[in-house]
């Protein structure tokens, strides 16, 4: 049996869906209620990792955990800590410091209190949602719009020629950036990740030869998440009428929402339960992984080992977590840097 079909296993229920994580550019991050650990793996082999906690606002508005609701609230709240872990990153691998402060980055300073790596963040998530929708709302209606026109009328099989445009444009996009090289091992952390939380759920000592023997295609992957949302537009766009495009697509974001809050708790459902309705639906988002994830080397998933001791201290203390004493002695509750 291969590594990444020994994924059935004998689990602990309580741990499941207790860590999920992220995979960023040269290290991992994880999150375990409020606590959010972070490593990376710097230049020099040395790893670092910082702590600090997210409280979600769902825990004061008790309104906001209400299902499908709270799918949406979520969504937007991992898009704010994903935001933010990436920067931190960049900030720990000291990318936003290799080159002298411009006089631009100055004025950035002065009147906004942001660096120039904040700036690329924020415009980078503002231009990814708009390529988004026009990758997956606008293109593939506007496509098959072209497809009617030469071919005449399509009833039903229009909405069925525009949910397989999705399909495509989403695995051809995840193939053309899985070519680069900072993104491969994006992949590869990612696929450290996951090895990473089946070991712990499944019980076992978290060691690099442990980690290894897991499955790197998890169920509440946000590739799953994405792949999830995607069959859940094509369902939805069987109902919406083709009268007029614009209108059409329109009404698809409008109802983003509701999507958004049924696909996740799908996902969380699927997290937590193993049945043939549960592997049948989750197929897609797990074929895609093999796309976004890859085989980690022994750094990864000690980086990845790292962050979920990190996230987890009643289970782990601090001197489980691969620190110098002096280092572990400047940790606090809502800052830590552990360097290896």
């Amino acid at each position: 049996m291969s590594k990444d079909k020994k994924q059935k296993c004998c689990y602990i229920p309580e741990r499941r869906g207790k860590v999920g994580g992220q995979a960023v550019l040269e290290g991992v991050m994880m999150k375990s209620g409020d606590r959010v650990a972070l490593t990376v793996r710097k230049d020099d082999g040395t790893k670092e990792t910082k702590i600090s906690k997210f409280v979600s606002v769902r825990k004061k508005f008790k309104i906001l955990n209400f299902p499908l609701i709270r799918g949406v609230v979520n969504f937007i709240e991992m898009m704010k800590l994903s935001f933010s872990t990436l920067n931190d990153s960049a900030e720990m691998l000291g990318i936003d410091e290799e080159m002298e402060e411009t006089k631009f980055e100055k004025w950035l300073k002065k009147h906004l209190g942001k660096n120039v790596m904040d700036v690329i963040m924020l415009i980078a998530m503002v231009l990814g949602i708009a390529l988004a929708l026009f990758l997956f709302m606008f293109l593939p209606t506007f496509l098959t719009g072209l497809i009617e026109r030469l071919t005449g009328e399509l009833g039903l099989w229009k909405s069925v020629i525009e949910g397989g445009f999705k399909v495509a444009i989403f695995v051809g996009y995840m193939l053309l950036v899985s070519l680069m090289k900072d993104i491969r091992r994006t992949f590869e952390f990612h696929g450290a990740e996951h090895k990473s939380i089946f070991c712990y759920e499944a019980g076992e000592e978290l060691t690099v030869e442990n980690v290894k023997n897991h499955s790197r295609f998890h169920p509440r992957c946000g590739t799953s998440f994405m792949f999830v949302m995607i069959l859940l537009t094509i369902f939805v766009g069987l109902f919406i009428p083709w009268d007029n495009k614009l209108l059409r697509v329109v009404i698809k974001i409008l109802l983003m929402p509701v999507v958004m809050g049924i696909g996740y708790e799908f996902l969380m459902y699927a997290g937590k339960h193993d049945n043939f309705i549960i592997r049948a639906l989750s197929a897609p988002g797990l074929w895609m992984q093999r796309i976004t994830t890859k085989e980690p080397d022994a750094e990864q998933i000690e980086c990845a080992i790292m962050s979920l001791k990190a996230s987890l201290p009643d289970e782990f203390p601090p001197e489980e977590v691969e620190a110098p004493a002096e280092e572990a002695d400047k940790n606090d509750e809502n800052n830590t840097d552990i360097a290896e």
